[in-house]
This record gives C-alpha cells, structure tokens and sequence, in this order.
C-alpha cells in the first residue's frame, strides 16, 4: 500500500479543497466543499470512484493511505466542533482572536505561529496518548 499525501486548504473563495500530491497513477484526486470536512469526503468518494473505473478498465486499482496536510484554516475548520477556541489558545498561545481570525481565512499565520500551534497541538496529542484509566 502506498502512502499519498493530501493537502487540504482554504481557497481564496472561502471553499475548501483537498488534492493529492502525487500523481503516478492513471488518476489523480481532489474533493471541494464548503468545509475543510466536506471537501474530505469529496476527496474520499472520488477515490473510491477512481478504483471503481480502474476495475471497469480492467485495471488493478491502487490500494492508497492517505497522510492529510492542513493549512491552518482549514484544521481549524475540520476540527471546530471538537476544539475550542478557548481549549487551543491553552494549547497553542496563540489568543482565541488571532484564531478566530485564522479560522475564518481572513489572516494566515506566519511561518513562526504554525510553528507555535502546531508545537502546543503536538504537546498536547502526546500528553493524551499517556493517559491511563484506573477502576
């Protein structure tokens, strides 16, 4: 199985994409939505469209994994109904703000505060991995 790479980004439009980034296949993917989570599922559905005419073609169709890239936007977007904006600046540091104004597409980060969340995010998947539950 092969591991491919899917970028998913907020266009200058406010709609959503995701696309593979890599292409040596007789097919690419791309799914568009409203929201990061719907151009996912867009992605995921052409995939599976893809395989069904690679069978049609008498082709055997590439069992893919998908390893997903966010911009920062559009992570914000994907996971809003699970993290809040008061929880990621706890996190990250970065004011609920500043996220509010990233969520929204109408500032980007620096390179230095993608840095900052996805450092505090990665803290934070890591503190939860250590967690045991007692009887």
């Amino acid at each position: 199985m092969k591991t491919v790479k899917v970028i998913v980004e907020r266009g200058k439009d406010g709609m959503f994409s995701a696309n593979m980034d890599y292409y040596d296949f007789d097919f690419g993917l791309s799914g568009f939505g409203n929201t990061s989570k719907e151009a996912l599922q867009d992605f995921y559905e052409c995939y599976e469209e893809a395989k069904k005419m690679c069978s049609a073609e008498g082709k055997n169709p590439p069992e893919l994994a998908f390893e997903i890239e966010y911009d920062v936007s559009s992570f914000l977007n994907y996971y809003s109904g699970i993290l809040s904006k008061s929880g990621l600046e706890k996190i990250t540091g970065i004011s609920q703000k500043q996220l509010w104004h990233y969520s929204s597409g109408t500032k980007r980060p620096t390179p230095k505060t993608r840095e900052k969340i996805q450092t505090g995010l990665r803290s934070f998947a890591k503190d939860l991995s250590q967690v045991s539950f007692i009887d």
